[in-house]
């Protein structure tokens, strides 16, 4: 029988036993060997074939994965309605950002009662003239399932506003421009871009990144002369070295047009004055491997944040015109205990972005006068510069957030050291921060180190070994999962559960070497660390291995993947977003969008070392006949970031050999990619059903 009409069959009767309360089974993928051979080590995938994107036999078996999905899951249908009605409810259906100045106009988006994206808005001089609207999302995203809008930006003379449209989810954006004068769409169009188109002070030409097809690598700057074909854009920069990336944006000063390329351990930038767009790019300080380094502009210099001979970074300045780094000179010296993560120019001070013992804060450094650091109550919190686009002010905007304070947006006089809040999230159906409580608290590692947690819950909770608990964690990348406000929590904190985050090795939570610890050779210290705080959740008595879950995505997912593999008893059950789990496949393939630039992240498994240490920890490569917990696996049919075969092969191979009756269920999104639904509501759909599917194995009402 032909294969594909097999498949069909078999979906058909695999839907009909669904429907008729037979005995509901999950799907079988079929098995195709194939032999994968590096470094004289073989290795036999029998799942090699999902990869075949535009193969029927491969949409037929997703398709089959979430018909089962939706027959086991049926049952719950109602608790996901239920929780998708109680997380919308608390969201305030007709909204507004807080304005902010540039260029003569206050620029804002409001969101409207039922509807889905934002009005772009901005009014001229003040904030009672008349609205003008520039771009209206839900406009633009009619007859799409899928609708991102890249950045905005105007021209220097306010008349034309640039825009990007993504409508596949693929994270490849159309560029187009409009008219704010007569609301005419331009016959200009870019695809393929990033999303942003970044003026000169013309107001005729655009400079934006051109993307390559296939890796989706950002490789190429290219300059457009507003009405003209794309077809004959000018080449401007092409970042040669796959490893790097390279964007283009304008300083604050609006001077000089910046052109940035990065790799995970090197970066690299160029400058050319905003005012002539036809002259050539000077780079400032060529690429050293190693060197990391930003740049802004204030007067005759420019400002450099580096880790040369800085491990935490530290801040240094350089005329324009002499721009290497033998001509730096430091405005902040480096500290072993405080990591600099960023800085603000105005007239009269510098303000800078730091984190110390695991807190991120800000610092005041006035040009002529003393330092101070801002301060605020709670023990754990996310605080984080907002639109500063002025220079000449003593105002400077923050944005504030902990696990129990929705984000709010405050107004601070560097001069007065007053602050004014200017917006706090409004959090409807009887929201009361009081209610909620937040520490941080501390795991042992097992080679001694303490990992930080960030855990948040009701009032009275007691700590008798018995609350559910859901353990989250990333841990790649540098990136630190800040304790931010998060309402979609809320529906489980109020039914007694314990949210906690593990901020283990591989984010920068205690600087750059909590990175360095947790990235190549050192990767498998982020995995040990997140079962390490899921014990200490059990050992110190705030639940039991019964009642924990976890959940991850993306790296986040591959985190999520190594950890079952190696302590799967400590958990009840697993989420697993956009999972990240065929390490080694994946890296080898340089043709997947990010491979060539992750190399100084995971390890090039083309060098001996790297494949069996990958190997070692690849999720897919350790799956094993042994019992796991119950298992939700979330994807995206175009997801750019981490393709879905990645967890379709896991799944599938997982249901191959886990000895366990636990539930695994497989849910793909056939119409979007690695950020999930767009929208301000569709995004609660997969919520609910991952807290059901929580529930559900909890057996709660």
């Amino acid at each position: 029988m032909n294969k594909l009409l097999f498949l069909s069959i078999f979906l058909v009767l695999f839907i009909a036993a669904c429907t008729t309360n037979e005995k509901i089974v999950p799907p079988v993928a079929k098995k195709i060997s194939k032999e994968l051979t590096t470094h004289g080590d073989t290795r036999i995938d029998n799942y090699y074939w999902m990869n075949e994107r535009e193969n029927p036999e491969v949409i037929a078996h997703l398709e089959a994965e979430n018909a089962y999905k939706d027959a086991v899951m049926k049952h719950t249908e109602p608790l996901q309605t239920k929780l998708y009605d109680e997380i919308k409810s608390k969201i305030k259906q007709e909204d507004e950002s807080v304005p902010y100045k540039k260029n003569g106009y206050y620029y804002y988006y409001k969101q409207l009662p039922g509807k889905e994206y934002d009005v772009n808005c901005r009014k001229k001089g003040s904030l009672e003239a008349e609205e003008e609207v520039l771009i209206d999302e839900n406009e633009l995203a009619e007859g799409h399932d899928y609708f991102a809008l890249g950045g905005l930006s105007v021209s220097p003379d306010n008349k034309l506003v640039a825009y990007g449209v993504d409508v596949v989810s693929r994270r490849k954006y159309t560029i187009y421009f409009k008219n704010l004068e007569t609301g005419e769409v331009l016959a200009d169009t870019i695809p393929l871009t990033t999303g942003r188109a970044t003026w000169a002070n013309d107001n005729k030409t655009v400079y934006y990144v051109l993307k390559d097809d296939v890796t989706l690598r950002s490789e190429k700057i290219m300059k457009h002369t507003l009405g003209t074909s794309s077809d004959n854009d000018e080449e401007v920069f092409f970042e040669e070295d796959e490893t790097f990336s390279t964007f283009i944006f304008k300083t604050k000063s609006e001077k000089y047009l910046i052109i940035g390329s990065e790799s995970t351990l090197t970066s690299e930038y160029r400058f050319l004055d905003a005012d002539n767009p036809v002259g050539t790019f000077q780079v400032i300080q060529p690429r050293t491997r190693g060197l990391e380094y930003s740049v802004d502009h204030f007067g005759n210099d420019f400002y450099i944040r580096t880790n040369l001979d800085a491990q935490n970074f530290r801040l240094m300045k350089t005329p324009v015109s002499k721009t290497e780094k033998e001509n730096w000179t430091e405005v902040i010296a480096h500290r072993k205990d405080v990591y600099l993560g960023g800085f603000s120019l105005l007239k009269d001070y510098l303000v800078v972005s730091e984190r110390k013992e695991g807190i991120n804060g800000l610092r005041v450094m006035p040009w002529n006068g003393e330092a101070y650091s801002i301060e605020f109550d709670e023990e754990v919190y996310t605080v984080y510069p907002d639109v500063n686009l002025e220079f000449d002010t003593d105002i400077f905007r923050f944005s504030y957030t902990s696990m129990t304070t929705p984000n709010s947006i405050f107004d601070f006089n560097l001069k007065t050291k007053e602050r004014t809040l200017l917006k706090r999230m409004e959090v409807l159906g009887g929201f009361n921060k009081d209610d909620y409580e937040t520490k941080r608290i501390y795991a042992t590692a097992g080679d001694g180190t303490k990992i930080p947690m960030t855990i948040v819950y009701k009032k009275g909770m007691m700590k008798n070994g018995d609350n559910p608990t859901l353990l989250y964690g990333y841990g790649s990348y540098g990136a630190t999962m800040d304790p931010r406000f998060r309402l979609s929590i809320l529906p489980l904190l109020d039914r007694g559960f314990v949210y906690a985050i593990a901020h283990i090795r591989g984010s920068q939570i205690n600087g750059r070497a909590w990175y360095e610890d947790g990235k190549l050779l050192n990767k498998m210290n982020t995995f040990t660390d997140f079962n390490d705080c899921a014990q200490f959740l059990i050992d110190d008595e705030y639940t039991n291995s019964e009642k924990l879950f976890a959940m991850g995505g993306s790296a986040g997912g591959l985190l999520m993947g190594a950890c079952i593999n190696l302590r799967p008893e400590l958990y009840k059950g697993v989420i697993a977003a956009v999972p990240f789990v065929d390490v080694v496949t994946t890296m080898l393939d340089e043709s997947i969008p990010l491979t060539t630039g992750e190399f100084d992240e995971w390890g090039n498994p083309k060098i001996e070392k790297y494949y069996y240490y990958m190997k070692a920890y690849s999720p897919y490569d350790n799956v094993v006949a042994k019992d796991y917990p119950a298992l939700l696996v979330t994807t995206g049919l175009h997801d750019s970031q981490v393709q879905y075969w990645e967890p379709a092969k896991w799944v599938a191979k997982l249901r191959e050999l886990k000895t366990d009756d636990n539930l695994l269920i497989f849910h793909i999104n056939m119409d979007y990619g690695h950020g999930g639904a767009s929208g301000r509501f569709e995004w609660i759909k997969e919520t609910a059903l991952e807290y059901a599917f929580i529930f559900d194995q909890l057996k709660m009402e």
